[in-house]
């Protein structure tokens, strides 16, 4: 087993290429049909108009739920749904909105730019999985029946996943070539989208500027292993070593498009290289395909990318612990597990649960969203900003969540109740990440999507936690849960 750290082995390239930012497309789509817009920028353009205009009436100069379920026609509780799940997919915290508390959303507002890429994207589908190279392993290792099995004829989530006709979750290069496709496709629309039209000129002269061009960093960036991020006016030409105490003049909108693409296609050309030197058994030091499965006769994998998350892969009837000094990333995601238990006790800003069964699951602080999906007879514990349940069976989720619980999919019994549990360093984390002590919504979900069917509520006794001085909104403690 190796520890989820960085690879020693530097990086064969100084060259910086454009890669996709995954939260948005992780964490950030909704399955409601009135948000997913099939004909790109012809139905956005004037709904960002009549937005832009209702900004204009406010101090802020940006919309409120109630602006964006007028303007969209869709109900409050879908308005706020859209703009709790756009807080937690950000590129930056410096917006108040990221940082806004659940009280104060409303009176902070959604900036018009961020929101329109955030619905432009929901028509964004995501890659399928593939196919195992080793079903037949898979089959005999992963359980491949349910209690529901003889009650629906459609596949468990297991099932789904892993028998011989199914597939698997993909890897990140895969997802990241994917993104980058899908943004290739429809950048001149977003551009037009974020342009402003010069006064008396025709249609095609848009322009961007460096403002509204900093507003692609929601889906863009550029960076390497062990680099940071580096914002994208400074990597663009046309805004580079830009006087601050001056607005760079906009640039033509055709202009910043022929510059993405061309990025776009460099970066796409060097995962493709980069597919093709693994396929070929040579190491390569910038190989982002992290291990998602494939070896599934190791009983423990923990595997990390500057770039992306820390992989715990393929852990069967072990236990195992992951704290804060262990992880190099704010980011992980537990990956074809089994019959374990498994505590990660760390600040986080992300986490994903993926195709595992029979397990516990403990996360410690989530700041921004959790998501788990493909799941089978797993209890999650989690205290995070928000968490998706996508596709899951006979679960059962201990939730402190600041915001309602997404659930969507085709789920079936599942059982919800309040978080229960308890480590030394669980409030350092907790304020570290930003999660408030004092709201727990995990009783009020959102259910969106094919059918949810038997959802549990589960009241604890409750036990005073003094130690950390939270409320039992939050934390409720049983030891008679396991």
């Amino acid at each position: 087993m190796t520890d989820c750290t960085e690879p020693s082995t530097p990086s064969t390239s100084s060259t910086l290429y454009i890669h996709p930012r995954r939260e948005p497309f992780e964490h950030g789509l909704i399955p409601i049909p009135k948000l997913i817009f099939t004909d790109g920028a012809q139905t956005l353009g004037p709904l960002k108009d009549k937005l832009i205009q209702r900004s204009i009436q406010s101090p802020t100069r940006r919309v409120d739920s109630l602006a964006v379920s007028e303007i969209l026609q869709i109900s409050h509780d879908h308005a706020r749904l859209v703009i709790d799940t756009l807080s937690t997919v950000l590129s930056s915290d410096s917006d108040p909105l990221a940082t806004a508390e659940s009280s104060e959303v409303d009176s902070v507002g959604v900036d018009v730019c961020d929101l329109v890429l955030f619905l432009y994207i929901q028509s964004y589908k995501r890659l399928l999985p593939r196919t195992h190279k080793d079903s037949a392993s898979v089959a005999g290792v992963w359980p491949s029946t349910s209690a529901f099995d003889g009650y629906l004829s459609a596949l468990s989530p297991l099932q789904l996943v892993r028998s011989n006709s199914r597939r698997f979750m993909p890897s990140q290069t895969d997802e990241e070539a994917h993104q980058l496709s899908y943004l290739q496709k429809h950048l001149a629309n977003i551009l037009s989208l974020l342009a402003d039209s010069l006064e008396g000129e025709d249609e095609e002269s848009l322009v961007l500027t460096m403002e509204k061009f900093d507003h692609l960093e929601f889906l863009i960036y550029f960076g390497e292993k062990g680099s940071e991020r580096i914002p994208l006016s400074q990597a663009a030409p046309f805004f580079a070593n830009s006087d601050p105490d001056m607005p760079a003049a906009p640039v033509p909108a055709t202009q910043v498009l022929d510059w993405l693409l061309q990025n776009i296609t460099s970066a796409l050309e060097n995962i493709s290289e980069r597919a093709s030197t693994k396929e070929n058994g040579l190491p390569s030091a910038s190989d982002q395909n992290a291990p998602m499965g494939d070896d599934c006769g190791s009983s423990m994998k923990a595997s990390t990318t500057a770039r992306g998350p820390c992989f715990i892969d393929g852990i069967s009837k072990s236990s195992y612990l992951k704290q804060a000094s262990d992880l190099h990333g704010s980011s992980v995601k537990v990956v074809n597990c089994h019959d374990s238990v498994i505590y990660i006790l760390a600040p986080l800003r992300y986490a994903t649960i993926y195709g595992c069964s029979d397990a516990t699951i403990v996360l410690g602080a989530v700041g921004k969203a959790v998501r788990v999906e493909h799941c089978e007879r797993v209890h999650v514990i989690a205290a995070a900003k928000r968490i998706c349940i996508a596709n899951c069976r006979e679960c059962a989720f201990f939730l402190g969540v600041n915001q309602r619980p997404l659930i969507v999919g085709d789920n079936h019994k599942l059982q919800v109740a309040p978080y229960n549990t308890f480590y030394s360093q669980l409030e350092k984390h907790m304020n570290q990440v930003g999660i408030q002590a004092t709201i727990n919504r995990w009783d009020d979900p959102v259910a969106l999507g094919l059918s949810t069917h038997m959802i549990h509520y589960l009241i604890l006794p409750v036990c005073l936690m003094y130690k950390l001085n939270l409320l039992p909104a939050f934390i409720l403690i049983s030891s008679q849960i396991f």
